[in-house]
């Protein structure tokens, strides 16, 4: 590690200064708190002094940065520090940035272009990542920047052999391969450059030696790319054109190799005999079945930290296509449906929203379609069925399933049961010291033995009482000794079961001051897996700058923990389960009823309010929504703002949140409040594809608006749930829901709510052919949309009738109309419109017969889908682009574009969309003469249509046929 400032190179002294420097550097802009310093400083048992010799560190570094000029404050920021610099004057940060745009430049074909830049950002590398600080935690962050460092010498020396320069490489990827003589990707990258130079026998050794190797070394064969390769050199089939770089398009399905693990605990202590057999059946790869353990124990044992220890250990060599985690809230009264949490999970894989089929079945194979080829370890917490389980079971042996429960789910074919007891002596003790500090424990041996037999060793309660007696350190081990001592119904009580936890829980408890209590009790109310910190300013309504001042000494008992850090330098907070039964539990013995219920209208109140904000932020305004007048409770403005810099990935976070308040605010009978936060939710359900959650809330808050006699509300929550059938394809439902809600809409007389359902119903008129009701409806939605002064919902409207207008001619009209939307997107800000009115536009232009406008109009629109990470829109315009491409004659532009938009197609595993595109590229090749391919394409896409009971398409496609095969002089 290395700063230059105006003078020359700055000296920060080895060791400690280096180290904190280096983590800041690492967190560049992010809050590093001075706990997370200390444990990296100190892996084991950090001197008391600690806290103060990380501020002298940190003090002395200031002086050194500041004495030369160099602009990077530190700035002290609950609960540790923030290193204020600029990204592009740290070399990591630079680096990343160079690489990122080597991938654009890839994805918009200047391949020349992209493998200098990648060149260019290997050489800001002088040698291994942070060389020279010996520190582990340092040293494993730093392994993973050498990662990627050995990942883009591979991308550009890809490239660089698709551009016909591996007679030159040879030597480098040679070197490249002796230092890294286990990476298959090098290897096979050798082989190519050999095979193109016409050394076919030094390619076929470099296979066998990295087979040996890998055989010796690891006892694994080669990965299937490598066998691949070595099998076409063989056969001379195609082995001379080198993989093709890196040309994934730019809007990749969220969360390819999802990494979903909760953090593992670094204070961790069990039964590492548990642990090896844990992982021996999750690496072991049991025979040819998927490798399955089920941890069972009761509560307050440790069965979820068991599990993410586990899982840590195993998942970056095992399992590196990533590990899906989910909560199945078996414990909490109402467990989630499988067919749920498969929801969640192919939307982790790729898979759009829209993509996802509707029944449990189709879910289950779409899943395990998607592991059959990937090393994915899945961790499902807290099951209470096996019914839960089996859907949720990959079909291949290369992933592992880990499972907690409480019960231990015998019914799960194949599943290793390891059972968590209670620890033993010395493990209570080692963790007694973790927790409590283990000068203290050495102090008083007899004592802290003592403390182990009256909690029998249940983690949980070891926890509780180390945390109360490190917030007291004045303090003795002996004197806690005795108050748990006299209450000895407690202690008998904590000896058995639940019980146990309940009366470990009270000693905190009755140890905290009578505020954070009521702040204990108050925050249970709340129903999400992890909360915001200004739900604790809601629920007592302080809308105090920092939330987090509130929750700190809850924290500091760990009766609350702390699971991530937000934008704003906010924390995240997670109730324990039991803890949160316990609190509520001492909420509905010491609060007042009024006070619960004024408390949970408050937080649901600010829910309701930072989504309204939300959508605003991302309409410029109060647009396309019908709002009621539910109190809302909003946090500090300052708070907002940076909360919601980026509106829809707020939304996007607080997803369960957001979807958890609709249905908590039904049951609290807040029915005005519950259909208005479900509708403006609709800003994110719409914009992610989450057609799950939008069908699941809406239905819960039209009973809770038919409940309430809120005809406003159930008027909006039809009127959504209508557009919620357009989107997935089931226009009865969407018919019949958006007439009802017209017609309460026209009872109430509201004109926003008119607007919406007359612009469904014209989308409905216009898609089955009906275009003259589709114009009378049009009209009459945009007069409804000025009478509300909605500027959006009126450009939505002149977006959609655009296309009726350029069917029958009107194409003068339909751009008077898409440049009015256009004006008014920009004028409100409002980003998510505009592709829609610029692909209409191009299509226009096409139909006009401006083909080359059209392809400009497609490739602008193709862009900003691919900002916004939308995938099928993506699909849509390459598809676009292809035909216009195939008007001009442009063969093999539209060949590409049609064979990427079949390639995201399937990726989707949309096999409809995909069959489509075969037809199109069909149709190119029978242009081109090679009636043979298009015949291929052409049966796949009737075999497609046939399965799906298409019709319509698969006879238009088996007339095309005949004629491609008479052009073949086949039968």
């Amino acid at each position: 590690m290395e700063v230059r400032g105006p003078a020359g190179v700055v000296r920060i002294p080895p060791g400690r200064q280096q180290v904190i420097l280096a983590l800041l550097l690492m967190e560049a802009g992010q809050v590093v708190s001075t706990e997370q310093l200390v444990d990296t400083l100190w892996e084991e048992r950090p001197p008391d002094t600690a806290r103060t010799q990380v501020h002298i560190c940190v003090s002395r570094l200031r002086k050194s940065l500041a004495d030369a000029s160099v602009t990077a404050p530190i700035d002290t920021r609950a609960p540790g520090y923030q290193l204020r610099v600029a990204r592009e004057d740290v070399d990591m940060y630079a680096f990343t940035a160079q690489v990122k745009a080597a991938r654009v430049l890839v994805k918009e074909g200047r391949a020349a272009d992209a493998a200098a830049q990648l060149r260019a950002a290997v050489a800001l590398w002088r040698g291994p990542c942070l060389n020279g600080i010996p520190n582990r935690v340092l040293r494993t962050r730093a392994l993973r920047l050498d990662e990627d460092r050995l990942n883009a010498v591979e991308d550009y020396l890809e490239l660089e052999i698709g551009l016909g320069r591996h007679h030159e490489l040879v030597g480098e990827i040679t070197r490249l391969v002796h230092e890294n003589p286990l990476r298959e990707r090098s290897r096979g990258l050798l082989m190519q450059a050999l095979h193109r130079s016409g050394r076919q026998a030094e390619a076929l050794e470099t296979y066998r030696s990295a087979r040996e190797l890998l055989i010796d070394e690891l006892g694994l064969e080669p990965g299937a790319s490598l066998r691949a390769l070595e099998r076409a050199i063989l056969s001379g089939t195609g082995a001379d054109q080198p993989a093709r770089p890196a040309e994934a398009p730019a809007a990749e399905p969220v969360a390819a190799k999802p990494r979903q693990l909760p953090a593992d605990t670094a204070d961790f202590v069990g039964d590492e005999r548990l642990v090896a057999a844990a992982e021996s059946v999750l690496t072991g790869g049991s025979g040819r079945a998927v490798g399955v353990v089920v941890v069972v124990g009761r509560p307050g044992v440790g069965k979820t930290a068991f599990a993410a220890h586990v899982g840590h250990r195993v998942a970056m060599e095992h399992f590196p296509d990533g590990q899906l985690y989910c909560e199945l809230r078996g414990t909490r009264g109402g467990p989630t449906a499988a067919a749920e949490l498969l929801g969640r999970f192919l939307i982790s894989l790729g898979i759009p929203g829209p993509m996802i089929p509707a029944g449990l079945s189709e879910r289950v194979e779409m899943y395990r379609t998607l592991l059959a080829d990937r090393r994915v370890l899945v961790v499902l917490d807290d099951a209470v069925t096996e019914s839960q389980v089996l859907p949720l079971l990959p079909g291949s042996n290369t992933c592992a399933v880990l499972v907690t429960s409480r019960s231990r789910l015998t019914g799960v074919p194949g599943a290793r049961q390891v059972e968590l007891d209670s620890l033993d002596p010395a493990r209570s003790l080692e963790l007694l010291g973790l927790v409590l500090g283990q000068a203290r424990v050495d102090r008083e041996p007899e004592a802290a033995a003592a403390l182990v037999r009256t909690v029998g060793g249940l983690p949980l309660a070891l926890r509780i009482i180390g945390a109360r007696l490190a917030a007291r350190p004045h303090w003795t081990l002996a004197s806690m000794v005795s108050r748990l001592a006299s209450e000895r119904r407690r202690l008998d009580e904590l000896a058995h079961g639940e019980m146990t936890i309940r009366a470990s829980l009270s000693l905190t408890h009755d140890g905290m001051d009578r505020s954070s209590r009521e702040l204990f009790g108050l925050l249970a109310l709340a129903d999400g897996a992890s909360l915001p910190g200004w739900v604790a300013g809601a629920v007592l309504d302080d809308d105090c700058p920092y939330p987090s001042d509130l929750l700190e000494p809850l924290v500091d008992v760990q009766m609350l923990d702390v699971v991530a850090v937000e934008r704003t330098g906010e924390f995240r907070y997670h109730f324990q389960d039991i803890v949160r039964l316990f609190a509520r539990e001492k909420a509905a013995a010491g609060i007042a009823p009024a006070e619960r219920a004024a408390a949970t209208a408050r937080m649901l109140g600010g829910w309701l309010a930072l989504a309204e904000q939300a959508h605003r932020r991302v309409y410029g305004g109060d647009y396309t929504v019908v709002h009621g007048s539910a109190p809302r409770w909003s946090p500090p403005s300052e708070y907002v703002d940076e909360l919601l810099a980026d509106p829809l990935e707020w939304m996007d976070g607080e997803q369960a949140n957001l979807c958890g308040a609709v249905q908590q605010a039904a049951d609290a009978g807040l029915h005005e409040l519950c259909w208005d936060l479900a509708v403006t939710a609709v800003t994110l359900f719409e914009a992610r594809g989450y057609l799950d959650d939008w069908e699941r809330t809406h239905l819960r808050a039209l009973a809770a608006a038919k409940t309430g006699r809120d005809r406003l509300g159930v008027a909006a929550v039809l009127g959504s749930l209508g557009t919620l059938h357009i989107n997935s394809g089931q226009t009865r439902k969407s018919s019949a829901a958006l007439t009802e809600a017209l017609d309460m809409f026209l009872d109430l007389d509201d004109p926003r709510g008119l607007g919406l359902c007359r612009r469904d119903l014209g989308l409905l008129a216009r898609r089955a052919g009906d275009d003259d009701s589709a114009r009378r409806l049009y009209e009459e939605a945009m007069a409804d949309f000025d009478r509300a002064g909605d500027v959006v919902g009126r450009a939505i409207v002149l977006t959609q009738r655009a296309e009726v207008l350029g069917r029958h001619g009107e194409a003068a009209r339909a751009r008077a109309d898409l440049a009015e939307a256009m004006d008014i997107y920009q004028q409100t800000g409002y980003e998510g419109g505009m592709p829609h009115t610029l692909r209409r536009m191009g299509q226009i232009q096409a139909g006009e017969g401006e083909l080359h406008a059209a392809a400009a109009t497609y490739r602008q629109v193709l862009e900003l889908v691919r900002r916004r990470r939308d995938v099928i829109g993506e699909g849509h315009l390459l598809r676009n682009l292809g035909e216009v491409s195939l008007s001009l004659g442009e063969h093999e532009t539209a060949v590409d574009c049609f064979e990427r938009s079949l390639a995201l197609r399937e990726q989707m595993l949309d096999h409809g969309g995909a069959a489509a595109v075969r037809v199109d590229l069909a149709e190119v090749h029978l242009r081109r003469g090679d009636h043979a391919k298009a015949v291929d394409l052409l049966t796949h896409a009737a075999g497609v249509y046939a399965d799906r009971g298409m019709e319509r398409e698969r006879a238009r496609v088996e007339r095309t046929l005949v004629q491609a095969g008479e052009g073949t002089g086949g039968d």
